[in-house]
């Protein structure tokens, strides 16, 4: 039985991402970039149906929704080689055009304005599906659209499919702000993160540019390196989907990975680390000597592989850890593998939880030809996220404090009766952050009933 997908890209971003995610998956599965099933693609043993959805006439049809508030990105999508690949009802751009102005207030005002045409796609591929298991949303949090209509959508998803999942992919800005505004609109899109989410796939900035600087050939042209972090984004998307796209006997659908790896509700933002980064997937990268499974699994436990930019302290630990594990694999390598990490502790887990790394052996696609032998992705729950938490306050303390830029939010409806909505996301930042702090002591299992009597 298949648990279809439907997945939403937000902004600019969103779509960039999205753009390249199904230019990868298409590869994966052997559909050229008109959707067309190719000859030799018939025998991998792949669920299409997952992410795809057949047409009429045969052609294969991604279960997406393309939405932003300007047409810049979009019309290059759909001037692009996989422009005839999307469904054009499932493409909504603002007719004003102007976007949402990097502004957290105009693109949450925006989604109230045309929640009627954007739900009604939404509507449309639920419906269109036999047994929806959630929903998976890319976008950036720091702009207007990704951030402020990412936050709408979410509220309403979550209100009216409350039992289907919801999984993002949020990216994350740079410590030091593109935008200067990018502070605020991060802070009230965390929020929903927290309250609207059942798992966030963190992926930032940061992190990106100095893996594209560091594990790839650095590129001097800005456009190019912008190119090679949105492959490394969807690197990291499709891995991570790869289980439940060529499906074994465990972790073949979403809600069995996300169990796995969110013990507690609030605590579900999740890192990420990909080795090795190869040309087949990123422009221009430097080539990886030798892949065994303990290579890849150790390879991933460094910090320099992270996709998050975040601070440990000396009593950060794992909550949990999933490594997906694709390509040419004997399972007692896997063990062996285990065995070594746990006798050099080079991961510190929880006091109160299993301190074990799940491993998922997954095939690789038998339609895209790879260098390696082994490739892994790690998705882990870690307490450092609080450093990531503190990061956001502190941007947004700075900011708040000169009462700086609010002139702008003043307008937009959400604001139009004061600040609350400020300070109250604040509040669930601060919480989470709190929550996360507390999964490092052993009395953590009584901590919901002290933070309630506090």
């Amino acid at each position: 039985m298949p648990r279809e997908i439907v997945t939403v890209q937000l902004g600019q971003c969103g779509n960039q991402v999205g753009s390249v995610f199904w230019q990868r998956l298409c590869a994966e599965h052997g559909i050229n970039n008109e959707g067309i099933l190719e000859e030799w693609a018939t025998d991998g043993g792949d669920r299409k149906d997952v992410f795809f959805y057949q047409a009429d006439d045969e052609h294969y049809i991604p279960r997406a929704i393309l939405v932003d508030l300007e047409p810049r990105v979009v019309n290059s999508i759909l001037s692009s080689s996989h422009a005839a690949l999307y469904n054009p009802e499932n493409i909504f751009v603002s007719k004003d055009g102007g976007g949402a102005g990097n502004n957290w207030a105009m693109g949450y005002s925006a989604g109230e304005k045309h929640y009627e045409e954007i739900m009604e796609m939404v509507d449309r591929e639920a419906e269109g599906s036999d047994s929806l298991e959630g929903f998976m949303l890319m976008h950036s949090i720091a702009g207007g659209t990704g951030s402020g209509l990412g936050s709408f959508l979410l509220e309403r998803l979550n209100d009216k499919f409350p039992k289907k999942l919801i999984q993002t992919y949020s990216v994350f800005p740079n410590n030091t702000a593109d935008v200067v505004v990018q502070p605020y609109n991060s802070l009230l899109a965390m929020k929903r993160l927290a309250n609207h989410a059942d798992s966030v796939v963190v992926v930032d900035n940061s992190a990106l540019t100095r893996i594209v600087a560091d594990r790839l050939h650095g590129v001097e042209d800005a456009a190019a390196s912008f190119t090679q972090a949105n492959q490394l984004v969807a690197t990291v998307m499709a891995a991570s989907t790869q289980t439940l796209r060529y499906p074994g006997y465990m972790n073949n659908d979403l809600v069995g990975i996300i169990a796995s790896l969110i013990p507690t509700p609030r605590c579900h933002f999740l890192t990420t680390s990909f080795t090795p980064f190869t040309s087949e997937s990123m422009d221009k990268a430097k080539s990886t000597r030798k892949t065994t499974v303990l290579d890849v699994m150790r390879r991933l436990l460094q910090p320099k592989n992270r996709m998050v930019s975040t601070s440990p302290s000396k009593t950060s630990c794992y909550i949990s850890i999933l490594n997906i594990i694709q390509g040419d694999v004997d399972p007692t390598d896997v063990h062996q593998s285990l065995l070594r990490i746990r006798e050099r502790q080079m991961a510190n887990f929880i006091p109160w939880g299993p301190a074990s790394i799940q491993v998922a052996i997954t095939r690789k696609s038998p339609y895209v030809t790879t260098s390696h032998r082994v490739s892994g992705l790690m998705l882990a729950n870690h307490t450092s996220m609080a450093s990531l938490c503190k990061r956001a306050l502190d941007q947004y303390d700075r900011l708040r404090k000169r009462n700086a830029f609010l002139e702008q939010y003043k307008r937009e409806k959400p604001f139009a009766g004061g600040f609350e909505e400020f300070d109250d996301s604040r509040a669930v930042v601060e919480e989470l952050m709190r929550e996360y702090l507390a999964c490092e002591n052993a009395d953590y299992i009584s901590y919901a009933d002290t933070a309630e009597q506090a």
